[in-house]
């Protein structure tokens, strides 16, 4: 058979030394402009933004939480699980570059009875006879204008825009597990100030329930005790609840049942991370997002060069060889051999539009993923900006409400100082208790915020760090 292989060979290493241009447009990044710096600068500012900036925090439970996340949460296994999809479809358009092989065995076993004339001669041809037949066949359509190339470019670009969203859901998933935690433990800190001052509350009101006993203050003043103390105890459900749907949304993050969360240190005791710096000009590589629309993008100006293709003619080279033979036994040594090659070209004369409207389908879908890309990155400069104004605005506030809470405090110290001497009646320590709870309850969840201000200018600026998460 080694003869019937040299016409099919030569046939084949001909196709594979010619060459051919892919046509349609090679990509080319879209002009962006960005700003040279941002709307607002933090002076304290490093450039961190590829280090794992949540072990900053200092929260070892934290960490703990986060690498759970990253091992459990079901939207990073749907991810990945998209990323090996699209792998297997730029297997199945780069196959189309290579010869392809198959096979085709035959046996048949035909009985024939009786004595058929032909040309009016009777022949004896009654009894059972057999043949077989092995036969290995294989085609080739040259890719000389680029066809099966930028099916397999377009191909190829979607796995990046895959790992590129795979890399945004870690992003996601490790800024939502350190801000939600952040936010569990702003509650937990609002729930003990609750607490405290229903205690407080409870104590007063003992104390006027005796002093009332004994005609000391009037029902007027006993009554409201008891309604400050009402009033503080509706805030603690309130509070239990925030706690409950916290965890539940951290449980469903980790890939966890809902149920209860592990706590560390408290909100005071956690450290602020240094805030990220950088040029706007470096999201176009570190922001996950604008690395998918990118992709996006080249992956629509590929299929325009496959559209196109199709106006070009298809060449295909083929190529059987195989043995027959009446006795299995001599199928593979003795028999005849065949062989055979053959060439063939096709192409469009008139489809009545059809490729010409998959042309401007495809022109249009690289325009609209242009005008994406684009806006992609105009809300990643929103986003960042954003985040470092806010990260100065919350410190501003948290500062401002920590000194209007040590002013209520002192406000309610002074009153009852008043109060117990007979300068002034309840309602003056009422009010001034009124203030201080909401203000406390206020400073703690501020101050969570301005914990996870932090948190959202990482998110905002992306970095290798998403690869730190993922590993």
């Amino acid at each position: 058979m080694s003869h019937g292989l040299r016409p099919l060979g030569l046939f084949l290493a001909i196709a594979a030394s010619l060459g051919g241009c892919a046509v349609g447009p090679d990509y080319a990044r879209p002009a962006v402009e960005v700003p040279d710096a941002y709307r607002q600068s933090i002076a304290s500012a490093q450039d961190v933004s590829d280090a794992a900036w949540w072990k900053q925090f200092g929260d070892p439970v934290l960490d703990a939480l986060i690498a759970e996340a990253m091992a459990g949460n079901y939207s990073l296994k749907i991810a990945l699980a998209n990323v090996e999809t699209a792998s297997s479809i730029l297997t199945q358009q780069r196959s189309a570059l290579y010869p392809q092989v198959g096979y085709e065995g035959k046996g048949q076993r035909r009985h024939v009875s009786g004595e058929p004339q032909v040309n009016g001669v009777p022949m004896d041809l009654s009894g059972t006879r057999s043949s077989y037949s092995l036969m290995l066949g294989a085609s080739w359509e040259l890719d000389l204008w680029g066809r099966v190339r930028r099916l397999s470019e377009s191909a190829q670009a979607n796995i990046d825009a895959s790992e590129a969203a795979r890399r945004g859901v870690v992003l996601s998933v490790v800024g939502s597990v350190a801000n939600g935690y952040i936010q569990l433990r702003s509650l937990d800190e609002q729930l003990v100030i609750a607490k405290r001052t229903l205690a407080t509350y409870a104590e007063a009101v003992r104390l006027f329930e005796l002093q009332f006993k004994y005609g000391q203050i009037s029902l007027v003043t006993l009554q409201q005790a008891r309604s400050q103390y009402q009033a503080a105890a509706a805030v603690i459900p309130q509070i239990e609840n925030n706690i409950a749907v916290t965890e539940n949304a951290l449980s469903a993050l980790l890939g966890r049942n809902p149920g209860p969360i592990t706590r560390g240190k408290s909100l005071a005791e956690l450290t602020a991370p240094t805030v990220p710096t950088g040029l706007p000009s470096q999201l176009l590589e570190r922001r996950p997002d604008i690395a998918q629309a990118e992709q996006q993008l080249i992956s629509a100006n590929a299929l325009i060069g496959a559209a196109k293709a199709q106006y070009f003619p298809t060449i295909s080279l083929t190529g059987a060889l195989g043995n027959s033979s009446s006795q299995l036994s001599n199928l593979i040594s003795g028999g005849t051999f065949s062989s055979s090659v053959g060439a063939s070209i096709s192409g469009p004369l008139f489809t009545g539009g059809a490729i010409s409207g998959q042309v401007d389908q495809a022109e249009s879908q690289k325009k609209a993923a242009v005008f994406n890309y684009l806006s992609v990155v105009q809300s990643a400069l929103a986003d960042v900006n954003n985040a470092l104004v806010g990260r100065i605005q919350l410190s501003e506030q948290v500062a401002a409400e920590k000194l209007r809470v040590d002013a209520l405090a002192d406000t309610v110290r002074l009153s009852s100082l008043r109060y117990d001497g007979g300068y002034t009646d309840y309602l003056s320590v009422l009010y001034a208790q009124q203030q201080l709870l909401p203000g406390e309850l206020t400073y703690a969840q501020d101050l969570g915020q301005s914990l996870s201000a932090v948190v959202k200018i990482y998110m905002a600026m992306g970095g290798s760090w998403v690869d730190a998460a993922a590993r």
